[in-house]
């Protein structure tokens, strides 16, 4: 059975319930700034770029600071009682430390947000690597992020799985030549997910148990 040397996560939806948090900050601006709110399929649209880049788009100009320090300090001050990690999320990044498996966050959020939702849920230490939608040029489907955990530690794409709820992930993955589980217990692209990708999780036990055989 093949052995992982190296692990890739996403973060929203795969290690945290974040999304609710996400869509909140945006429609909190969009309320403030615009007098009106988004849909969650609307907010989804707009992903891709990080949150500077989607508010410098939208707020170009003299509101742009004062935007900007209105999203960050909203999604600050609500991510406590609005987003936690999934249960079990925390064993497993355990386990993966004890067997001393090199692990990497690769997730199209922006360094800001990143490091919010990491240091708030105590879980930042765990990772080798963080790549956020700022330390590339091209964000997700794009495998960029992959090859740069790849090549940081000198690792074969055989060594190599990505977890995430995307298909954007699934896309990265397989441009890179490396596994992907898709985990969907709370994908919000879920039909579309286990369409593209047999190898899915519903929830965080099965996709444990399955790991726990190839660490």
């Amino acid at each position: 059975m093949k052995k992982y040397r190296g692990i890739i996560f996403d973060i929203d939806g795969t290690l945290t319930s974040t999304n609710e948090l996400i869509f909140a900050t945006f429609n909190h601006i969009a309320q403030k700034y615009e007098g009106r709110t988004y849909s969650d399929e609307e907010i989804i649209a707009m992903f891709g770029p990080t949150e500077d880049v989607i508010l410098r788009e939208k707020f170009n100009g003299d509101k742009f600071k004062e935007v900007y320090d209105e999203y960050y300090k909203f999604y600050r001050e609500n991510h406590p009682r609005m987003a936690d990690l999934y249960p079990g999320i925390v064993d497993i990044l355990k386990e993966l430390k004890q067997k001393n498996i090199i692990t990497a966050i690769f997730t199209g959020k922006g360094r800001k947000t990143t490091d919010i939702t990491l240091e708030v849920l105590g879980i930042k230490n765990f990772f080798d690597l963080i790549i956020t939608g700022d330390d590339v040029v091209n964000h997700k489907p794009s495998p960029e992020g992959i090859i740069k955990f790849l090549n940081e530690f000198n690792l074969k794409k055989e060594e190599v799985l990505m977890v995430g709820d995307s298909i954007a992930d699934i896309i990265a993955s397989r441009e890179a030549g490396i596994d992907i589980a898709s985990v969907v217990w709370d994908s919000y692209a879920k039909d579309e997910v286990i369409k593209m990708n047999n190898l899915y999780f519903e929830t965080v036990n099965a996709f444990r148990k399955w790991l726990e055989e190839r660490i």
